[in-house]
């Protein structure tokens, strides 16, 4: 019995005439990846479809935006049909333009881009996801850093002899900056009186004494005479407390500096030819220093 003989392979059809398809060529397996991908985001559809409303599949993250960069907040969601998207600020929504943009990235992938950092863009993002059939939002931080600077430094100052000379600069940066104030290359010490009155020194509560007790005894008992043991010891502690606080206040510093959230500023008292000189503030954080110089002249 002779044996079947075995079945031909079809011939490889040949391209159409004008058209040549290499498999190895780089741009023809890009093509295959996105149309393979096309494919998963259709299933990924599909299959979505019978989820309801939105979810949040992977949340926001906190981000760290350096002052002039761009920043991005990405959160991957399951939605069908396609949902209606909202991004806010503090609240505040967000509209789709050159500051932020918003982003879409199949097949369930949305951002948010935020354009030429600066500390204003410091705050907590929320996007807000909804079709159909319900919604839901997720919510992240973005947190920017800002090289220490002077915006604004100290003017030169002329004064008479026993004046009061100011001198303010104003001043950014996050995190928040050292501040420093020189004469002549020797350093100024900052104001450190602030909290250290006598009635600190009187001990925990001497500041409620002194409020709290009445110059004239009677006054306890509506002008009648004081009566029993304990309001003669509160009156006791309150007048103690009183005569602390009234104690002669701590003097002033005649030349110190103050450092506020957006300026510094150096104060001379009484000032004199020798506070003549040049001074110098200067700033600094991690991301980088600045510094003003400004003449002062008592004559």
């Amino acid at each position: 019995m002779s044996k079947a003989a075995p079945a031909k392979k079809p011939a490889a059809t040949a391209p159409p005439p004008g058209c040549s398809l290499d498999i190895n060529d780089p741009q023809v397996q890009k093509a295959a990846i996105r149309i393979q991908a096309s494919y998963r985001g259709h299933r990924s559809r599909k299959e979505l479809r019978e989820t309801g409303p939105p979810r949040v599949l992977e949340p926001l993250k906190d981000v760290v935006l350096i002052e002039g960069s761009a920043a991005k907040l990405t959160c991957r969601i399951s939605a069908f049909p396609d949902p209606f998207i909202r991004w806010s600020k503090d609240g505040k929504e967000l509209r789709d333009g050159p500051k932020y943009r918003y982003i879409f990235e199949d097949p369930d992938v949305v951002a948010l881009v935020v354009r030429d950092g600066e500390l204003a863009d410091l705050g907590q993002y929320s996007i807000n996801v909804t079709n159909p059939f319900g919604q839901c939002s997720d919510s992240a931080r973005i947190l920017v850093e800002v090289p220490a600077k002077i915006q604004k430094g100290p003017d030169n100052t002329k004064a008479r002899k026993g004046a009061t000379v100011t001198l303010t600069a104003a001043i950014m940066g996050e995190p928040a900056p050292n501040v420093g104030w020189t004469k002549d290359g020797k350093d100024i010490e900052e104001d450190d009186r602030r909290g250290r009155g006598a009635a600190a020194k009187a001990g925990p509560g001497a500041g409620a004494w002194a409020g709290w007790g009445p110059e004239n005894p009677r006054e306890w008992d509506e002008g009648g005479e004081p009566g029993g043991k304990e309001q003669r010891w509160l009156r006791s502690r309150a007048r103690e407390a009183r005569k602390l606080t009234r104690g002669p206040a701590p003097s002033p510093r005649r030349v110190y500096f103050e450092i506020g959230s957006t300026n510094t500023t150096l104060t001379i008292r009484r000032a004199t030819p020798q506070d003549s000189g040049k001074y110098e503030v200067y700033v600094e954080n991690s991301l980088g220093m600045d510094q003003s110089f400004a003449r002062v002249d008592v004559a």
